[in-house]
């Protein structure tokens, strides 16, 4: 199962966060730096609304969602690359995940001690980035340094690396991240052997107040703290800037499903932060949903972006993978709008594909195979 890393300087809500869209309270939330030592890490159900309709629609006697791993990990302080705080563990467990979701304190609270002193979300990113950057240029420093030495042996993938490190160590040495280096396919390939921290995607969580939410998701534009975050991220990283607010999330936990959508809706929010935020970051890991549905289970399952259908198949089972013969295949949206799989079919909506057929999100697949 792939992983998102929480991460962000201390007393920024990262906790809080975790335990909103873990829906537990497995991680400490106090206001002191460093009450998080050791990564909690807790499974995610990803938000669905397509599985209820479905599952009305076949009658189903039960819903399954698929799911993505987070991780709270250690706060992280200026200096972290060379060790200070707890840097060392923090570069570790980020270095173990798939995908960043950075938390960015958006809101002025003087009961909550900000690290630096103030509220400065900019300068929190900054701070970040920096330390993953320093982190990976030591990293690539010493990587060269080996593979110079093979180079001169005329090895031909030490030579491609050492071609790669020198478009890469100038564009990290100007406080870029990797994931910004334009690359080829081949080079992409490449770099994904050197693990670096800075070539992870990211998601930026802009941490609001209670009071703030509602305009936040509204206007975000008109949020001074927000309007920079998504500015600047996009600019800088072609991220994405979701507003949440930690606190609000937390309190939903103890809130039965109907009791939580009053709760929201008496603050004038129709959704929750934390389902916009587990959606981005399922998306972010390039991952994508094909669904089941029947009398027995209406269910959502999770392949890799520009997965071929057998490789669907397997993710039921390996069986179905190894005897695939063909899929039964039905868009979402067509299977809605025609009412039924029957309807579907009557309509030319249902079509059968082979194996070099490409998976799409949302996709309603039946597989027929041979064992």
């Amino acid at each position: 199962m792939l992983k998102a890393g929480i991460v962000g300087l201390p007393n920024v809500g990262k906790s809080t966060l975790f335990n909103a869209v873990t829906r537990t309270r497995k991680a400490q939330a106090e206001n002191y730096p460093f009450c998080t030592i050791d990564p909690n890490v807790g499974v995610v159900s990803v938000p669905d609304e397509r599985l209820g309709v479905l599952a009305e629609m076949n009658q189903s006697r039960s819903v399954i969602s698929t799911a993505i791993e987070f991780v709270d990990i250690a706060g992280l302080v200026k200096g972290a690359s060379e060790g200070a705080g707890l840097g060392n563990q923090f570069l570790a467990n980020i270095r173990e995940v798939d995908a960043i979701v950075q938390v960015v304190r958006c809101f002025e609270d003087d009961d909550i001690i900000h690290e630096l002193g103030s509220v400065d979300p900019l300068r929190d990113i900054e701070i970040i980035n920096t330390e993953l950057i320093l982190a990976d240029i030591a990293a690539t420093h010493k990587r060269r340094s080996s593979r110079e030495k093979k180079a001169k042996g005329g090895d031909k993938d030490a030579i491609r690396e050492l071609a790669l490190m020198e478009k890469l160590i100038p564009h990290l040495e100007e406080g870029r991240p990797a994931l910004t280096l334009e690359l080829s396919l081949e080079e992409e390939a490449l770099l994904k052997d050197f693990c670096l921290l800075s070539s992870k995607r990211t998601i930026f969580a802009c941490n609001v107040s209670e009071s703030e939410l509602s305009s936040a998701m509204e206007t975000p534009e008109q949020h001074p703290m927000v309007s920079r975050v998504a500015e600047f991220t996009a600019s800088s990283h072609g991220a994405e800037a979701v507003v949440i607010s930690a606190r609000v999330e937390e309190e939903l936990i103890a809130l039965e499903p109907d009791e939580a959508s009053e709760f929201l809706a008496e603050m004038g929010v129709k959704d929750s932060g934390a389902a916009a935020l587990i959606r981005g970051v399922y998306i972010l890991l390039g991952l994508r949903t094909f669904l089941t549905a029947g009398e027995k289970e209406s269910r959502a399952w999770t392949v890799v972006a520009g997965a071929k259908a057998p490789a669907a198949a397997g993710v039921i089972h390996t069986d179905f993978e190894r005897g695939f013969i063909a899929a039964e295949v039905c868009s979402y949206r067509d299977m809605v709008e025609a009412g039924s799989k029957a309807a579907a079919r009557d309509v030319g909506k249902l079509r059968i594909e082979g194996k070099d057929y490409e998976v799409q999100d949302g996709d309603v697949i039946e597989f027929r195979f041979n064992v």
